[in-house]
């Protein structure tokens, strides 16, 4: 077990249960979602199964997910599955082994890689956000909206829980939260990186007083059904954490709060004054290798290619970017058992954007440093010679430019994938 993990099953989702966007057409990660499902993908296949409303998002009842992808791979006839732990890298012996020992890899199996590599290892830390008790939220003050009504997975347009603060009311709390007791680092840990895209909220805070209205409190697309001729100041949102509807994870709240101060800061905001929290917030620290530099194109490591690295660990962020690698590592380390050699996916594609990213693809000039980062459309190449027109034949003008670009490589990724499908 880890400090960030609660049960024994796989696939246990510690921090957020949600996939992010699903939208394939026009978002990343969305697109990322769907090449996975082409791909016969198991965490693809169990997310669908146990999606929950979460507006244009993909999340997932984590408790029945875990369950699910556990059974699965403890009947298939072909996986045996053994609990302990491998102090340092894998005998040679073993032959053809992956390593997705995820970001809460253990000191001896860092200790040996560096050992093997002579490269220095790199770390951030990860903040978890707390989960509330939806029946101790106060919806004379909450209500049910997604942003602009969105509708996503088994979703109806009103998926998240609200809770509007005025102009006092946030202010109050950003002092409350940028002044309260936070996790003590030891010695070794004080130097290293938070991920930009997963920032504790009062780190957040501390970067200037507007910063969470412009980031998780954005009080845009959203019309409190209380006093609808009032815009709130700032809002913050809940989204459902499991299939009963009972319990409601705060969206952007990771924190590394003391649990004592963080139900105190958190019951200042509106309508969570009497919050019960089944899961205060935390943090952990996540390893990751300096993959450009270690692995070659089918995901080895140079001075021991009988070692493949997958997911988190080699330097991606988010449950499904993780899934990603481990999709594809899975698959080349079958096709050499047999004998083969599966290439990467194409680079046009989230899929072998991803590898792009982690075997080098992304690096440039002296500058360049390597960090875990999110599937984006930034990863992938342009399209050549297009048309700035919108789906119905207008022209697209501003931002509809960006949501042509980001379909046509959409588009494009979801034919060229069909290459790389088995």
């Amino acid at each position: 077990m880890t400090a960030a993990h609660q049960t024994g099953g796989c696939a246990e989702l510690v921090c957020s249960n949600s996939f992010r966007s699903d939208d394939h057409l026009g978002n990343a990660v969305g697109l990322l979602h769907e090449e996975m499902r082409r791909n016969g993908s198991l965490i693809m296949g169990m997310g669908d199964l146990f999606q929950l409303p979460a507006g244009g998002a993909l999340a997932v009842d984590r408790d029945a997910f875990s369950d699910a992808v556990t059974t699965l791979l403890s009947q298939h006839p072909n996986i045996t599955i053994e609990y302990g732990e491998v102090a340092g890298l894998p005998p040679r012996e073993w032959g053809n082994t992956i390593i997705a020992t995820g970001p809460l890899t253990s000191d001896s199996l860092a200790k040996s890689i560096l050992a093997e590599t002579d490269e220095d290892s790199l770390a951030f830390f990860d903040a978890i956000a707390p989960i509330v008790y939806k029946d101790s939220i106060d919806f004379d003050k909450a209500w049910f909206q997604s942003r602009y009504d969105k509708k996503g997975p088994g979703g109806d347009g009103a998926d998240y829980i609200n809770c509007p603060l005025d102009r006092d009311q946030y202010y109050a709390f950003i002092d409350a939260l940028t002044s309260a007791d936070q996790t003590e680092f030891k010695d070794f840990e004080k130097d290293t990186p938070y991920f930009e895209s997963c920032l504790p909220i009062e780190v957040m805070a501390s970067r200037g007083p507007e910063t969470l209205r412009f980031g998780p409190m954005k009080p845009v697309g959203l019309t409190n059904p209380h006093n609808p001729t009032v815009k709130a100041y700032a809002i913050a949102q809940l989204r459902q954490d499991n299939g009963l509807g009972t319990l409601y994870n705060m969206v952007g709240f990771q924190t590394k709060m003391k649990y004592g101060a963080q139900a105190d800061v958190i019951r200042m905001i509106p309508g969570l004054e009497k919050a019960v929290f089944a899961r205060l917030g935390g943090i952990h620290r996540n390893t990751f290798i300096n993959s450009p530099k270690l692995l070659d194109r089918q995901l080895r490591l140079g001075s021991r290619p009988d070692l493949r690295f997958a997911g988190q660990i080699m330097g991606v962020e988010g449950y499904v970017e993780s899934a990603a690698l481990g999709l594809i590592a899975g698959r080349m380390a079958a096709a050499q058992a047999k004998g083969d050699a599966l290439d990467p996916p194409p680079p046009t594609t989230a899929l072998g954007a991803l590898v792009e990213h982690v075997t080098g693809g992304f690096m440039d000039g002296p500058k360049a440093k390597f960090q875990p980062m999110n599937v984006n459309f930034g990863l992938m190449p342009p399209v050549d010679n297009l048309v700035m027109k919108n789906p119905d034949g207008s022209r697209a003008r501003g931002k509809q430019k960006t949501r042509v670009k980001r379909r046509a490589m959409a588009e494009r990724a979801l034919a060229d994938i069909g290459s790389w499908a088995p």
